[in-house]
């Protein structure tokens, strides 16, 4: 058992993951013909908690329970993946890279998402704020905005030819470069 423990652990090769990736959208749209999305469950969780006269909320969101228990699935794996198959080792990043953030004031470079800029003690800062509050509800109104996420337009949208998806996920790609080159260095010297 622990084994398999210490292989899951690892982190997954390309030639691994992205198909297994592959396969979960195969498989929503074959069984249900639903495509793999995360963004959409903002709004099914907003119409089901508020349940206001806003035109937007009103549909049958029941309909789309199936896309409530994926994200609680997400958000269950997220969890067993941080504690119970978390990697003992550090992440492994390029030279080039860690100098580059150290370059721009983020000094630590052995995680997923410097503490430094995410966690509570980053929220008291403008920086945190900036970061963390504002860019959170950039993402969360782009994602609505465009139709949908990264998840439902790069994955499902491009393996169905869809042009928006494409337009959208080479979008999400350059603002992803701005906000890494741009905007990020720029906020970290306020």
């Amino acid at each position: 058992m622990q084994t398999v423990i210490n292989y899951i652990s690892q982190p997954w090769p390309w030639y691994i993951a992205g198909p297994l990736i592959g396969l979960v959208v195969v498989l929503l749209q074959w069984i249900d013909n639903n495509p793999l999305a995360v963004s959409s469950s903002y709004r099914h969780i907003c119409a089901a908690v508020f349940p206001a006269s806003v035109p937007f909320l009103k549909y049958n969101w029941k309909a789309e329970s199936w896309n409530l228990l994926f994200v609680a699935g997400i958000i269950i794996g997220g969890f067993l993946a941080g504690t119970v198959f978390s990697n003992p080792l550090n992440i492994n990043i390029s030279h080039e890279t860690a100098v580059q953030l150290q370059s721009i004031g983020i000094q630590d470079t052995s995680g997923f998402a410097p503490a430094q800029l995410f966690s509570f003690q980053a929220l008291q800062t403008i920086q945190g704020i900036i970061i963390l509050v504002f860019g959170g509800f950039l993402v969360g109104f782009g994602s609505r905005y465009a139709g949908g996420c990264v998840s439902g337009h790069s994955m499902t949208g491009i393996s169905d030819l869809q042009w928006t998806s494409m337009l959208a996920t080479a979008s999400i790609f350059a603002g992803g470069i701005f906000a890494a080159y741009i905007l990020l260095p720029l906020t970290l010297k306020l």
